[in-house]
Parts: C-alpha cells; structure tokens; sequence
C-alpha cells in the first residue's frame, strides 16, 4: 500500500497544466526516487476526475475512460512509496465523493494539495478557457455554479473557499496544502519549486520548463472565438473541442496574436472580492499549511483597468477575424502541398 498519496486537485488556470508536464515527463525519474504517477498519460487522470464526479457518458470520450478511477486507485493501493494524482477537475468533486476517493486510498497518508490564485484572476481566465473550450455565453452572464451545462466552468471549480468546504475536511490540516501561484518577479520555476517541496522531491532533479504550457488570448480574440463558437456545430463532442476549437483555433493561431488581457465589470470584481477574503479566513482560521503569500489570494482593492469583451469593437474583431482567415488559407495551401492528389486515379 501507498505511504503517502499527493491529490492534487486544482483549481483550474493555476499552472496546473505546466506543474502536470513536468511530472508527466519524469515519470520514470520518479519512479526512480519512488514515486508513482500511475497512469500512461495525463489523459487517463482526467478520467479518474470526471468519474469521480460521476459524469455520464465517460465512453464517448474513450472506450477505456469508464473505470480509470478505480485503475488508478489499485495501483497506487499496490505501491509501497508516494504516489501522486493529479488533475484539476477533481476539485469539482462533492464532499461524499471526496470522502470516497480519501478512504479508498486508506491506509496511507492523504494530502490534498491546491494550487490557487486571486479569485478575479480565476474568473476572467476560468470563463477564457470556457470559450476556448466551446463556451459562448458571455462573461457578463456568468453566474451561479455552471457555464453552458459544463460543470468544470463555473464556481464549484473557481471557488477556493467552496472546494476546501469540499474537501479540506476529510484529511487532517497539517495535509492540507494551499499553494499560491508566485507574483511577478519570481523565479520562473518557483511554481515547481513550491509544489516539489509539497511533495518531498528535489525541485533540481527534474527539468522544469520557463515557459507557461497554457498561454492566454487576448480580449479581442477571445472575444472573437466566443462569437465563431455558436457557429461549429459540427465540433461538439469532447475530443472535437480540443483539438480543433482550443487546440487549432485558439492556441495554434490567435494566442499568436498580440492583445490585452481581458477584465470583469464591478460587480464582479465586487463578488470575486468577497469570495476571495472568505477563502483566505477559512484558510487561517483552519491552519491550512500555505506554500507562498496567502494575501496574494485577495483581490486587490485597487485594480488596473482592463477592457471588458463587452466593450470590444467591431473593427478590432475585424482585424483579428482577418488575420485568422489569412493564417487559415495558408494551412489549406500548405497541407495540399504536402498532400498533392493523385492525379493518376481512375487512369
């Protein structure tokens, strides 16, 4: 059985995605030290999430999806070191599923591990990756717990305060650990240096790349994407969404383009405010262990001014939609070059 197990659950946009490819890519140097990330890939531990959360419909994504979790629980039951699980959607779990994966995992030590920041920074990049993920509602109708029906957009994943509601009970304090994300002027790899102590590795051991894996759109393109989303119809299921609308669409052309980061109206930085100063007295009133500046949590009470995609004009998204179709037409050019027909056929 497993000596500790490292849950790491989220919540979404904290570096997740840079944290979990520097672990994928030294599982085996992991394992050398003793730790399990059980598993062939991140995908199979975002199925341990969603199953968790008891989402229908696991096969549609992959005939193996349904029964990941349990997969990955007997593996790390049958381990005689650390193992770590890690994905952010598990932080949408409730609390008697939570319960559940923490005892399945008994006897060993269970620590919850939460990687976090500022809640109006959790919602403005949160709803982003909503759209680039198929979303089209747009941000000044976000409320309540869910966007477009999608369960791991809304504020049962964004919430700080709601997810330790969650899950923090279930595991005494001491294994509780709350890691802000590092403000500028830090180390580019302090992220992974603050999340490798949590988990007793040597940060130096394992390269860490500097640059993040998930970069943001700008207003204006995200703006744009949530405007085209109505119209993909044909790019439904989950894979389609990934590949070609967050994947081709959004993080193979516009990030490439130049924009400024998008901002809330007031009485949403207003809600995220107190969302925000609830999470961060639960985490001292409960004594939480924080890797970093728990005050980095807050929302600050004086805040840049940023464009709302409300306000974006029609001659921005233009420009963008423009460049887009240009950067579109060469890809069609160069696959035909690379795939010429054969003019041979039916000779």
């Amino acid at each position: 059985m497993a000596s500790q197990v490292f849950l790491h659950i989220g919540l979404p946009k904290t570096g997740t995605t840079y944290l979990q490819s520097v672990l994928w890519d030294a599982k085996a140097a992991l394992a050398r030290d003793g730790y399990l990330l059980p598993g062939s890939g991140h995908r199979e531990h975002l199925w341990a999430a969603l199953e968790l959360q008891e989402r229908p419909n696991l096969e549609q994504r992959h005939p193996k999806a349904p029964g990941t979790l349990a997969r990955l629980v007997k593996a790390v039951n049958r381990h005689s070191g650390p193992a770590v699980l890690t994905h952010e959607f598990m932080c949408g779990a409730g609390r008697e599923q939570a319960r559940g994966l923490v005892e399945s995992l008994a006897p060993a030590d269970v620590h919850v591990v939460i990687t976090a920041r500022d809640t109006l920074g959790m919602l403005t990049a949160g709803w982003a990756e909503y759209v680039k993920n198929g979303g089209t509602k747009p941000l000044a109708e976000m409320r309540g717990d869910r966007l477009g029906g999608q369960g791991e957009f809304g504020w049962r994943t964004w919430d700080l305060g709601g997810v330790l509601r969650r899950w923090a009970r279930h595991v005494p304090p001491e294994r509780v650990h709350v890691l802000p994300m590092p403000g500028p002027g830090a180390p580019r790899d302090q992220h992974w240096r603050n999340f490798a102590g949590v988990l007793g590795l040597d940060p130096d051991r394992y390269d860490a790349p500097d640059e993040p894996s998930n970069p943001a759109l700008g207003v204006v393109q995200i703006e744009l994407l949530r405007r085209v989303n109505p119209h993909l119809t044909a790019f439904r299921k989950a894979v389609d969404r990934g590949t070609w609308i967050r994947g081709y669409l959004a993080e193979g052309h516009l990030v490439r383009q130049p924009g400024e980061r998008l901002g809330a109206d007031a009485a949403q930085e207003a809600e995220c405010r107190e969302r925000a100063d609830r999470a961060v007295g639960i985490i001292r009133r409960r004594g939480y262990q924080v890797v970093g500046d728990v005050e980095s949590l807050r929302v600050p009470a004086e805040l840049p001014t940023r464009p709302h995609p409300d306000n974006v004009s029609n001659a921005a998204l233009l420009e963008s939609a423009t460049t887009l179709v240009a950067e579109m037409l060469a890809d069609v050019r160069r696959i035909a070059r690379e795939n010429p027909p054969d003019m041979t056929e039916g000779v």
